[in-house]
């Protein structure tokens, strides 16, 4: 398996807990990854989770501030397996789908694309209108993957945990990284629960 590291990004959308479970994960199986997060998601870290900033950021091995756009990923020469933006919203898709980047989770985005890199878009939205449509679709022809956060049933799960913890399997295993914690279709999952959860 490839030592590079994965990049991600999380932006403000809501579902900033897939971003989060997503360093969590990474971090038990020992998957270097680097983090981008956009002033937004900081915002959206407070009203959706109990957690501080930096018990966020130490779980990366490596922190950009979204502003830096002269940081390494900002160009293809810096090697990554691929990057995800979990959640993604749609602003940052639209951004990455014309090209005109403002920050440097876009422009991350914009280089793995060009890379010919896999890039894959959790994008949180719902209902769609018809020009986010045709933006999904602008991208998935550029060679974007666009895996909105949709819960599977199938494993039988019994918190949301288990529900985050299956959709954060899945897009692993579009980077061919198995998390060893996810129930496949006739196969058995390994039940966990993350200490991130934020109490109700």
């Amino acid at each position: 398996m490839t030592s590079e590291p994965l990049l991600l990004g999380i932006t403000g959308a809501s579902g900033i807990i897939y971003g989060i479970r997503l360093l969590e994960t990474l971090r038990a199986i020992e998957v270097e990854c680097h983090l981008v997060m956009s002033r937004s998601a900081e915002v959206t870290l407070a009203h959706e989770t109990s957690l501080k900033l930096a018990e966020v950021t130490a779980l990366a091995a490596t922190t950009y501030a979204a502003a830096d756009i002269a940081a390494a990923p900002s160009s293809g020469s810096f090697r990554t397996r691929g990057m995800v933006i979990a959640p993604c919203s749609v602003r940052s898709m639209s951004e990455i789908a014309t090209g005109v980047t403002s920050s440097l989770l876009t422009r991350a985005a914009d280089v793995t694309l060009k890379e010919r890199r896999r890039l894959v878009l959790m994008v949180r939205e719902t209902p769609l209108h018809t020009g986010h449509l045709r933006t999904m679709t602008a991208l998935s022809e550029m060679g974007a993957i666009i895996a909105p956060p949709a819960p599977a049933f199938y494993s039988a799960p019994t918190s949301i945990d288990d529900l985050i913890d299956h959709t954060v399997g899945r897009v692993l295993d579009l980077f061919g990284i198995d998390t060893g914690r996810l129930k496949r279709w006739g196969g058995k999952s390994v039940p966990g629960k993350s200490r991130y959860s934020k109490p109700r």
